[in-house]
């Protein structure tokens, strides 16, 4: 079982930067691969990136590639997505997940509860 708790959203205005953090709970961590989701208001929850459990992978939508960045640090048992560029079409409600390998699609076991990015134009 793997429990996750997202932070770092906010309002931002367009251009600007934010840095999510996803703390992951258990001691095995580095033995998921690790991604995170958003849903726009109205919309179906989509991709956004994805790492391996070394770190060594990842992966990007289309849409944040050049702009987002997925890293993480098994020491501390957490996953950042830099976010740089922040347009308003990147609102919206941004989610953890955790998944047993990196596949493409990603397809997670595990969710974390969600937050709010607002950026404003």
């Amino acid at each position: 079982q793997v429990q996750l708790g997202e932070s770092g959203g906010g309002l931002v205005q367009a251009g600007g930067s934010l840095r999510l953090s996803c703390a992951a709970s258990g001691r095995t961590f580095s033995m998921y691969a690790m991604g995170w989701f958003r849903q726009a208001p109205g919309k179906e929850r989509s991709f956004v990136a994805a790492i391996s459990g070394s770190g060594r992978s990842t992966y990007y939508a289309d849409s944040v590639k050049g702009r987002f960045t997925i890293s993480r640090d098994n020491a501390k048992n957490t996953v950042y997505l830099q976010m740089n560029s922040l347009k308003s079409e990147d609102t919206a409600v941004y989610y953890c997940a955790a998944g047993p390998v990196l596949t493409n699609p990603m397809r997670p076991d595990y969710w974390g509860q969600g937050t709010q990015v607002t950026v404003s134009s």
